[in-house]
This record gives C-alpha cells, sequence and structure tokens, in this order.
C-alpha cells in the first residue's frame, strides 16, 4: 500500500459524513438473471435499444438512418432528429426513449427498495445521458411511469451541465472554512471515456452554500479515443492538465485553495486507494500498489505557498453534491448518473438532523 500519511488531512477520501449530508449509500452494484442492473440503464444500453430497432426495421425493408453504425450516431444527432427528422427516424427514436425509461424505471425501483434508500424523496439524474433532449424527455416519461405506477419519487435533471456537475460538487468534500481565504479550487472529474479538470469558482461573496460555485476553466482529455493508454499515462496527463490550469488561475490572480477535490469510479477506502468499480479506467486502478491521491500530491505538493490537500471519492457522490444547495427542502435524496455506467449515490441532509 502506498504511503500517505505526508497528506493533509483536511477530509477522509471516500467519507460517509461530509460537510453538508451523509452520504447513506453509493456504488450499489444491483444484480438481477441478465447481470448488472444498472447495465439495463446506461448509455450503451440506449445505444443497444437503437440497434435491436434497427435490425427490426431492416428485416422489413428499410432502414431511416441508413448505413451509419449506430455507435457512432451522437446524441446531437438524436435530438435533431426528434425536431427535425424524417417522421419514420424520430419515431424510432420516441420509441427507443420509451423503451429506456422503462429500464430506468424499473431500475429506481430496485433502488427504492434498498434500505439505505427507505424514504428517498428525490432522484437527480445526472451523467453525460441527461445533458441532451433525448436524455431529459427519457427523465421525464420515466418520472410519468413511476407516478402512474402510485410511486412518490421526484426525478429531475441535474441542475447544472453534467461535464460541469463533477467538478462543482469536489467543493462540498471538504469543510468550508478552509476556503474562506480563497477565490477557487481544482476539481477533478474521471469517468470511463473522459478525463475533466477545472478551476472552480466558489462565488462565496454571493453565496455561501455554494449554490454560485461555476466552472471558470477546464481541460478535457478523451482516454477512450487513445490506445492502451497505461495508468501512470494517465495520471500524468491529469497532473499536467492541473499544472496548466494553476498556472492559469495565477496568471488572472485568481486566489486558488491548496485543494484538490476528486470524483473517480468505484468503492473508495479510507485511504485513498479504490477497492473496485474502476474496471473502465484505463490501467488497474485497484491495485494495492497504487494511490491516486498520494500520485497527485507528489506531482502537485504545493500551491502557492501550502501543501496540497487532495481527497478522492465516488464520481457519482460528488456529481451529486453540486445539488446539496438545492436540496434543502427535503431530508433524504439520491442521484443517478447515467453513462458508460449507472453511477448512484444517496444523501441525507445533515441540517435535517
Amino acid at each position: 500500500m502506498a504511503d500517505t500519511r505526508t497528506l493533509p488531512a483536511v477530509a477522509a477520501h471516500g467519507a460517509a459524513r461530509l460537510p453538508s449530508v451523509e452520504v447513506d449509500s453509493y456504488n450499489v452494484e444491483l444484480k438481477d438473471d441478465e447481470g448488472f442492473l444498472g447495465d439495463r440503464a446506461s448509455k450503451g444500453a440506449f445505444t443497444d435499444i437503437v440497434e435491436n430497432w434497427r435490425k427490426a426495421l431492416r428485416k422489413s425493408g428499410g432502414d431511416p438512418f441508413g448505413d451509419m453504425p449506430t455507435e457512432d450516431l451522437s446524441k446531437k444527432q438524436f435530438d435533431e432528429l426528434l425536431t427535425k427528422g424524417e417522421p419514420e427516424a424520430a419515431g424510432l427514436v420516441h420509441g427507443a426513449i420509451e423503451e429506456f425509461s422503462q429500464e430506468l424505471a424499473l431500475v429506481i425501483r430496485r433502488f427504492l427498495r434498498l434500505k439505505a434508500w427507505a424514504k428517498t424523496e428525490r432522484i437527480v439524474i445526472g451523467g453525460g445521458f441527461r445533458a441532451h433532449r433525448v436524455g431529459e424527455l427519457a427523465i421525464g416519461r420515466a418520472a410519468i411511469i413511476l407516478k402512474a405506477d402510485k410511486i412518490k419519487i421526484d426525478l429531475v435533471p441535474i441542475r447544472n451541465d453534467p461535464d460541469e456537475a463533477g467538478l462543482i460538487g469536489a467543493g462540498h468534500l471538504a469543510p468550508a472554512w478552509m476556503f474562506k481565504a480563497h477565490d477557487a479550487i481544482l476539481g477533478v472529474d474521471i469517468g470511463g471515456t473522459n478525463i475533466r479538470a477545472g478551476v472552480v469558482d466558489l462565488n462565496l461573496k454571493k453565496k455561501t452554500d455554494l449554490s454560485k460555485a461555476v466552472v471558470w476553466k477546464y481541460e478535457l482529455w478523451r482516454h477512450a479515443e487513445e490506445e492502451d493508454v497505461k495508468r501512470e499515462e494517465a495520471v500524468d496527463n491529469l497532473a499536467g492538465m492541473l499544472k496548466r490550469l494553476i498556472a492559469k488561475a495565477q496568471r488572472e490572480k485568481i486566489k486558488l485553495a491548496p485543494f484538490i477535490g476528486i470524483g473517480c469510479p468505484g468503492l473508495i477506502e479510507s485511504d485513498g486507494s479504490i477497492d473496485r468499480g474502476a474496471q473502465n479506467l484505463p490501467g488497474n486502478w485497484t491495485s494495492s500498489r497504487f494511490n491516486l491521491p498520494q500520485a497527485l500530491h507528489e506531482a502537485i505538493p504545493k500551491i502557492g505557498d501550502d501543501d496540497t490537500a487532495v481527497v478522492l471519492h465516488n464520481d457519482a457522490v460528488v456529481q451529486g453534491l453540486s445539488e446539496t444547495p438545492f436540496m434543502q427542502d427535503v431530508d433524504h435524496w439520491a442521484v443517478l448518473t447515467i453513462g458508460t455506467g449507472l453511477g448512484n449515490a444517496r444523501f441525507s441532509n445533515r441540517s435535517s438532523e
């Protein structure tokens, strides 16, 4: 195990108790006879549904998408087909949305049966799939299906752009006092296809609850588009992204807190290691010889004059945390992130205690 004793301890990695919420549950891997239930409500599941509809149409003599492979169709293209496409193509997309919505509603029903999810009042839907109209329609349709079944749950799209929510949520990983003398922090969102790092302007002078936090600048690396990416290469690239962002912030005289908050797939141990659930990342991130917070601290030991604190938590947890200021009217709420997989986390507001 990597030696983490030199890391400043401002917050625990993978903590259940955070400044504003209790994390009741996260990274739950539900299974049925067909495998992981979350696979039925992932971005890939929607692609599979579209392909199945296309196969049926090909047998009857026509595919409105022609020869283009389904996996090459972008969310933007699906959105355009809904509004401007030929009726048959638009109808196919609507059919796929309906089928996906049924699967999403089924998955939500299963989560709501979990003891840790009891009394959940609202579920926020995040992840890349939510970022476009197709995803929004699927969320809305799933909400109607659940209400028709008399399941009392609010289903809402995540408020911030999903690409930025995973960075903004990093501000909720550490106590607010740590940021009082600073303007911004560094946030990192590690996913199965992309790694994103950004400077999050906390805007604490406008709102101390981080409800006005925004992403000032970010860098994106699409590691899934490159062949045979090694774990060490991924960490080096991430460190390079962060160093460039630090330099940009310094040039603009933005006071960066000596803090890096990271969201990463998997079950996060208190020492910063990853127990399981990181199988879509490049290389072996669950090795006992690998510790991401330690590796980044070694690459960026100081920000300004102060030792860098690095805090790691699950990516769905961090994305969900961006909603904390807007969840104060409920006691118990959750997040599902629809991307390469289905991330999940359930929270209880500490203010309700």
